[in-house]
């Protein structure tokens, strides 16, 4: 069976969207939000985080907002990673993707990402959608979850945890503080939100 790592880049008041540039989501106000605070020893987890063989799993939003740029991007350890890895894609138009190599992840994305999960094979990433990432999580799908945590914050845009995501806990496996400012948490979910009392 694969793991699977969320990987997201997440300001305090849970907003995840367009994190990378200005034009990274439509019209979205505030993309590249992060660029104000990349730090070197953030950059070196970023490609930690993939420095083992890897699948991804995408949105189509990301996979559509990626493949515009990524083909073209100029080789490093990253980009060659995620240029090579499968693209497993949340799409009901798997006959246009061009990015590859990928596949569509079916009808029912639940589904399609427990049987690719139960697969053999590298480990999965999924990456950007918040949509995604919170079926994930709320299906337990999720091995680790790792947060870059950037002190701002951005009062609207695409929230990481969604509002019908189950009560739940997560364990920190491990916090670093880097220059910048960002806080970066690796988490194991732990199961359901344990009793008050």
């Amino acid at each position: 069976m694969r793991k699977l790592k969320i990987v997201e880049h997440i300001s305090l008041d849970g907003v995840i969207q367009a994190p990378g540039g200005p034009n990274g989501d439509g019209d979205y106000p505030y993309g590249g939000w992060t660029l104000p605070y990349r730090d070197p020893a953030a950059g070196k987890a970023v490609i930690e985080a993939h420095s083992a063989p890897f699948d991804l799993l995408l949105g189509r939003r990301t996979y559509d907002i990626w493949s515009g740029f990524l083909p073209k991007a100029p080789s490093s350890p990253l980009a060659d990673s995620l240029n090579a890895a499968t693209k497993y894609v949340a799409t009901h138009r798997p006959d246009s993707l061009e990015w590859g190599p990928f596949e569509g992840l079916g009808p029912d994305i639940v589904e399609g990402a427990r049987h690719i999960k139960a697969m053999d094979g590298p480990g999965l990433i999924p990456w950007g959608s918040s949509t995604l990432t919170s079926m994930l999580l709320e299906h337990g799908l999720a091995d680790e979850v790792l947060l870059f945590v950037y002190p701002i914050l951005l009062g609207k845009g695409k929230r990481f945890f969604s509002d019908g995501a189950p009560p739940s806990g997560l364990s920190l496996a491990s916090t670093t503080a880097v220059s910048s400012g960002v806080l970066i948490n690796t988490y194991a979910p732990a199961g359901p939100l344990r009793p008050i009392n």
